[in-house]
Formats: C-alpha cells, sequence, structure tokens
C-alpha cells in the first residue's frame, strides 16, 4: 500500500516537467527503433515468407504511424497530454507481443520464442522510472508479464511450440524447454518489479527534494522578514532618542513647547505602532506620519523650518515601506538643517515614471562635507543606511537609490521603487492624515 500511497497526490512542477521531457526522448528512441526495425525487415524481405512479411507489415506499420503521428499532432504543445505516458508503452508491449504471436503463426513457435525482440519487454520497462508515475509503471511491468504468460498458454493449447524438458535436447532438436521459459517469466517478472519500486524511489526523491527545497525557501523568507522587522525596530528608538533629546532641551527653556512636543510624539508614535506589522503601506499613510514628524520638529525649530511636498495625483495609494518618508526627511533636517544658522527647507516629491514610483527626498542644508563631518563624529547614519538595506530586501535589484550633494547647495535623495497600487485606509485613531499634506508646513 505504501509504494502506490504518493500516487495519490499531485506530482511537483519539477517532477512533471522532467517526466514530459523523458517521454519526448522515449519516444525518440522509439522512432530509431522502429525505423531500424523497418530497414531490417525491408533488407530481409527478400529471404523471408509471405507470411512473415506480412507480420512484419501489420506490427511495424501502425507502430511508425502511431509514433510520427505523435511529433505531428502533440510535439509543438508545451507539454504532452498526460494519458501519453500510460499508452506508449501499452502500446510498445502489446507491439512486442504482437510480433512474437506473429511470428509463431507464420513461421514457427521456436522461432518466434527464441526471437531477440523478447528483449524489447526489458526496455520498454527500463524506460518507466523517468517517464511515469509508480501506477503506470506497475500497470506496465504486469501488462507485460501477463501479455508474455497469455502467450505461451496460447502457444502451448495451440500445439505451436514443441516441448522437452531437457534444455540441452531443446537446443539440438529445435523445440522449446518450459524451464527456459519459466526463467523468462520471472526475469520479467523481477525486473518489472525493480522497474516500479525504482518509479516509487525517484517520484519519492523528487517530492522530498520539492518539499526541501521549498522549506528552504519558507527558512529564507522568515529569515528576511526577520531581518526587516529589526531594522524597523531600530528606526523607532532612533528617531524617539532624538525626539526626547529635543523634549529635554526644551523644558529648561520653555516647559509648554516641551509639553507639546511630547503630545505630538504620542500621537506620531501611536500611528507607527498602528503598522508595525507591515512592510508595506500606502503613500497617504507616510504623509500622515510625515504630518505628525513635522507637527513635532515644529515645536523645537519654530519659524527655521519649511517642508513642502508635491505629490502627482493618482500615486498615493502606491505602496511604499513603512516608515520611508520619516528617516529621511529626520536625516535632512538632522544633519543639514539644524547645523544652519537660519531657515532652511525640506521638499518631498514623488510621481509615477513608467512603472516605478519615484520619490526625492531634497533640502538646502549645509551640504555633503559638513554632513559627513556630523555624521562621523555624531553617528547618526542609521536612518539611511536602514533604509538602503530595507530597499534591498523588499525589492532586489528593482529599485534605485541615489543620494548625493545638490548643484544648487544642500542634499538630495533620490527612490524608485516599482509602482504598485495598495488600498487607501481611512485615518486611524489618533491621526491627523489630510487630504492634502499642506503645501507648505511652517513653524
Amino acid at each position: 500500500m505504501q509504494l502506490f500511497a504518493s500516487s495519490s497526490f499531485a506530482p511537483p512542477e519539477s517532477l512533471r516537467l522532467r517526466r514530459d521531457r523523458a517521454e519526448r526522448i522515449l519516444n525518440g528512441l522509439r522512432a530509431v527503433v522502429v525505423f531500424l526495425l523497418t530497414a531490417s525487415a525491408l533488407m530481409y524481405a527478400p529471404h523471408l515468407s509471405q507470411a512473415l512479411n506480412t507480420a512484419n507489415v501489420l506490427v511495424l506499420g501502425p507502430m511508425l504511424l502511431w509514433t510520427v503521428a505523435q511529433y505531428l499532432i502533440w510535439y509543438r504543445r508545451p507539454e504532452l497530454p498526460d494519458w501519453l505516458s500510460a499508452v506508449n508503452p501499452i502500446v510498445d508491449v502489446t507491439a512486442v507481443t504482437a510480433i512474437i504471436g506473429g511470428y509463431a503463426v507464420a513461421q514457427s513457435g521456436v522461432l518466434a520464442l527464441r526471437s531477440p525482440i523478447f528483449l524489447m519487454y526489458f526496455v520498454v520497462l527500463a524506460g518507466r522510472p523517468v517517464a511515469s508515475s509508480v501506477r503506470k509503471a506497475a500497470l506496465i511491468s504486469v501488462l507485460a508479464f501477463a501479455e508474455y504468460l497469455v502467450l505461451l498458454l496460447w502457444l502451448g493449447a495451440s500445439h505451436r511450440v514443441p516441448l522437452v524438458v531437457n534444455p540441452i535436447d531443446a537446443v539440438q532438436q529445435a523445440r522449446i524447454t518450459p524451464l527456459d521459459e519459466a526463467a523468462k517469466l520471472i526475469f520479467l517478472g523481477v525486473f518489472g518489479t525493480v522497474s516500479t519500486y525504482a518509479t516509487h524511489w525517484v517520484e519519492h526523491l523528487v517530492r522530498e527534494a520539492s518539499k526541501e527545497s521549498a522549506e528552504r525557501q519558507r527558512v529564507v523568507t522568515r529569515l528576511v522578514q526577520s531581518e526587516l522587522d529589526t531594522l524597523k525596530l531600530q528606526l523607532n528608538p532612533h528617531f524617539l532618542f532624538n525626539a526626547l533629546n529635543s523634549a529635554m532641551a526644551l523644558i529648561a527653556t520653555d516647559p509648554p513647547a516641551a509639553e507639546r512636543m511630547v503630545s505630538e510624539l504620542s500621537d506620531f508614535l501611536r500611528l507607527v505602532l498602528s503598522t508595525s506589522s507591515e512592510q508595506e503601506v500606502p503613500l497617504e499613510r507616510e504623509l500622515g506620519l510625515l504630518d505628525r514628524y513635522v507637527a513635532i520638529q515644529r515645536v523645537r525649530f519654530q519659524d527655521r523650518l519649511t517642508v513642502n511636498t508635491n505629490i502627482e495625483d493618482g500615486v498615493r495609494g502606491a505602496l511604499v515601506p513603512s516608515l520611508l518618508l520619516q528617516p529621511l526627511v529626520e536625516n535632512a533636517i538632522r544633519h543639514g538643517i539644524s547645523p544652519r544658522a537660519g531657515a532652511g527647507y525640506v521638499q518631498v516629491t514623488a510621481r509615477r515614471l513608467g512603472d516605478k514610483l519615484s520619490i526625492t527626498i531634497l533640502d538646502d542644508g549645509v551640504g555633503v562635507r559638513a554632513r559627513r563631518s556630523r555624521e562621523r563624529s555624531r553617528g547618526t547614519g542609521l536612518g539611511l543606511t536602514n533604509t538602503i538595506t530595507r530597499l534591498i530586501h523588499l525589492y532586489g535589484e528593482n529599485h534605485e537609490f541615489e543620494s548625493g550633494p545638490r548643484d544648487e547647495g544642500g542634499y538630495a535623495v533620490r527612490i524608485a521603487i516599482p509602482f504598485r497600487l495598495g488600498r487607501l485606509s481611512p485615518a486611524r485613531s489618533g491621526a491627523h492624515v489630510e487630504g492634502n499634506l499642506p503645501a507648505a508646513i511652517e513653524a
């Protein structure tokens, strides 16, 4: 029962494709064998009796037509019909039995049983492990054994084969010994069993390999997901540390402003926690988070900071990595605007370019040299680094990331990711997500 258990399940895609390829190869070998047998029959035709020539034509003719017809009808298709892997070996086994029986009727039973055509049974069975399922292989093995057994019984019952017990006398007197034919039956049965078991083993190995491959893929996916979650968890304390530092700095000089900052921080963290399990969110939700973040910075920078957004129509529903905009804008404010003595601005632009969503964050801050010096001294390049790593994990090579100084001064970051629309959701509790982020948010 265990031998046939796996056949009740659909074969893996890889096993099905391998069997299809094997069946095509076997049909090519069948064509070669049939052509060679036909050529041999034509060469020997002048020396054979009319009855033997007729037997050859009746068996080889249909076999040749069937082989050629397969190429003309099915071989241009991506996949062969599934039933072909059962019909072909049945036709082959029956053709071998028919030609042996035809020789026995046309000439003699001794000639038929001693013909090397009997070996074609083993050739047919040898191809089953690579081209058939376990049930089909078992069917062909039983069919070959049964057909040859019935053929022997028919030849014995019709007295077409003179029998003798002694094998030596059988050779000298051109007769058949039952021991030889019994041995051939035993070999045929053993080879059929081995062929069926080999088919089962091949199927088992392919299924196990497919399961292991799927499990490895699941493990890799979980590892990547875990790393992405870790990167997101690093972003939250990074921002929280910076925001609390700002609040602490305001406590001594402006307690009401510090209180407002803590309140805005609470609203922001509530939004972050509501999307903590999602790797991608609609751009509109990211803009809502950015709105809360800018409100926090409004308390600290007052009239020194301006944040502009330019969002193209139709891209607010596009999916972007969660917590994408806030770390980049924070990076621009912290390393570009904060060191400046005067006011500065940050601009966020999003638009669709073909099948990509292009997002640009630029500022008019202190520039690349001062920025690098500041990052080295304070070690706060985590937001930008994690963003790059997350983009690689989420999109592989199907994304672009560029950052560098602007000709006009300041710094710019440009990201291009696949454009995919998500489902827009209403603002969550505690979130102040406006239909349009103000064209200019000024403190």
